[in-house]
């Protein structure tokens, strides 16, 4: 097999880890979302207890840290999906380089999501939708050689 489909088919599965830890961890929001509608569902306030207001904003900035956590999950999974079937490369690049921002899991993701999709090979397996037009071309190992002519790295012998 070759193996830029194998390491897209890694990083499927990377991605739908990730996106999954990212949708558990948006979960946490719901601790502040209890807490703000205790603050707004507790008689009116008397001297020393939290104002109604104050419930709202809990409510309000933690349905929102849910919504935008479990959004960005969705997306991730979906760039898994696409990945696995060598779909969609420019939502998937883009999707690597936000997954930069989740430390430390995202940015070894990104960093490898980058570097796999910016080869030739894969950018041609996205075009041709995962099919191996050349079985020849699809066993061919790149050495850093080939990339590289001797010239180009000006070391003397």
């Amino acid at each position: 097999m070759n193996k830029d489909l194998q390491h897209l088919k890694l990083l499927s599965v990377f991605y739908y880890i990730v996106g999954a830890l990212i949708a558990f961890l948006s979960c946490f929001a719901l601790i502040y979302l209890i807490v703000g509608i205790v603050f707004v569902a507790a008689p009116p306030p008397s001297r020393g207890e939290p104002p109604p207001a104050l419930g709202w904003i809990f409510i309000v900035l933690s349905s929102g840290v849910m919504l935008l956590g479990w959004t960005w999950a969705v997306a991730l999974m979906f760039a898994g999906w696409f990945l696995g079937r060598c779909r969609h490369y420019l939502y998937c690049l883009v999707l690597g380089c936000s997954t930069l921002l989740f430390q430390p899991l995202g940015t070894i993701l990104g960093v490898f999501t980058i570097i796999i999709l910016i080869r030739p090979n894969v950018k041609r397996l996205f075009e041709a939708g995962g099919q191996i037009e050349d079985e020849d071309e699809a066993d061919e190992v790149e050495d850093f050689h080939d990339q590289f002519p001797r010239d180009s790295y000006n070391i003397r012998q």
